[in-house]
C-alpha cells in the first residue's frame, strides 16, 4: 500500500483530474496527460472519499467495520491502481514524476474537486460514453462541477465497450529503449488532509 503523507498541491499551472477508479476516469487521466504535455502543465490527480457509515448488519462485531484510517488507505490504493492503469508502471521523460501529483482528500467529491481546481488550467472529469436508460452521460458530480467550477471543465468520455479491446493499455511506459522512467508508486504516496468547512 502507498505511504500516506500530507501534501498541499498548488493548482497554478496544473490540470486537475477527478479520479474514481472508473474507465471514464482512466480516460480522463490519459487525456489530461496529453494536454499537460501540450501546455507544459503538471497533473494533479484527485480522489475524494467519504467515510462510510455502518454497512454491516447491526450484530456485526465492531472489529469487522473498517476504520477511517483503513478507508483512507483503501482510497489511496484506488488512486494508485488507477494511476498505474492509466499511465503504466513507469512514467517516461515527457512527463517527469515531479509533474504528476496524487492527492487523496476526505470530503464530498464536488467540494473536493472544486477546491483543488481553483486557479488551475482545467478540471478534467470522466463521463460515460452514452447515457443509459435515458440518463445523461455525465453523472451528478460532473454536473455540479460544470455548474460551479471557476475554471474550464472537460468531460472525457469512457471508451466505447468492445469485446475485442481491453481498457486501452497504459499511455506511458517503458518504451524498451533502455531509458528508465519513474516508478508510479512514488507518485501515489502523497495524501492530503480532510476537507473542513
Amino acid at each position: 500500500m502507498p505511504e500516506a503523507t500530507v501534501e498541499n498541491v498548488p493548482a497554478e499551472n496544473a490540470i486537475v483530474v477527478g479520479v474514481d477508479g472508473s474507465e471514464a476516469s482512466v480516460s480522463a487521466l490519459r487525456w489530461a496527460v496529453r494536454e499537460a504535455r501540450a501546455v507544459h502543465a503538471k497533473i494533479v490527480a484527485v480522489h475524494a472519499w467519504e467515510p462510510t457509515g455502518p454497512m454491516l448488519a447491526p450484530y456485526a462485531p465492531p472489529s469487522a467495520r473498517p476504520t477511517v484510517t483503513e478507508q483512507r488507505v483503501r482510497a489511496a490504493g484506488l488512486l494508485a491502481d488507477t494511476l498505474r492503469e492509466a499511465l503504466g508502471p513507469r512514467i517516461d521523460g515527457d512527463v517527469p514524476a515531479a509533474d504528476v501529483h496524487a492527492v487523496v482528500t476526505q470530503g464530498p467529491p464536488v467540494r473536493v474537486l472544486l477546491r483543488h481546481a481553483r486557479g488551475a488550467h482545467l478540471l478534467v472529469l470522466g463521463r460515460r460514453a452514452h447515457g443509459a436508460f435515458g440518463l445523461p452521460p455525465i453523472g451528478p458530480v460532473g454536473r455540479e462541477c460544470l455548474l460551479h467550477a471557476t475554471v474550464p471543465v472537460v468531460a472525457v468520455p469512457a471508451p466505447e465497450p468492445s469485446p475485442a479491446t481491453s481498457r486501452g493499455g497504459p499511455l506511458l511506459g517503458d518504451a524498451g529503449d533502455g531509458q528508465d522512467g519513474y516508478d508510479v508508486r512514488a507518485l501515489v504516496a502523497r495524501v492530503t488532509a480532510p476537507v473542513r468547512g
